[in-house]
């Protein structure tokens, strides 16, 4: 599997994950999910639906001081991701 350049759940930058991604079942990182996402084979959040990372992720890019403006711009994909496009 080809390794991604942003977290197929919430759209982050992997190379911006501070734990270098999330991990599966057997302890090797994830290519696909940062460590907000997933751990140990499984999303943190499995009850997450697309529009509550949506909004999720607004509320993380208003922290790191992203114009409000400009948080639907930078979302408006999250929908395209594997995460919400497949059931793997």
């Amino acid at each position: 599997m080809k390794p991604y350049k942003n977290c197929q759940s919430c759209g982050m930058p992997l190379s911006k994950d501070a734990e270098g991604g999330g991990t599966e079942k057997n302890g090797n990182k994830s290519v696909m999910y940062c460590s907000h996402c997933y751990q140990n084979g499984t999303f943190t959040s499995p009850e997450m639906t697309v529009d509550k990372m949506r909004e999720k992720v607004k509320g993380k890019l208003i922290e790191f001081g992203i114009p409000k403006m400009l948080t639907g711009l930078f979302t408006r994909n999250i929908h395209k991701l594997a995460r919400w496009n497949n059931s793997s």
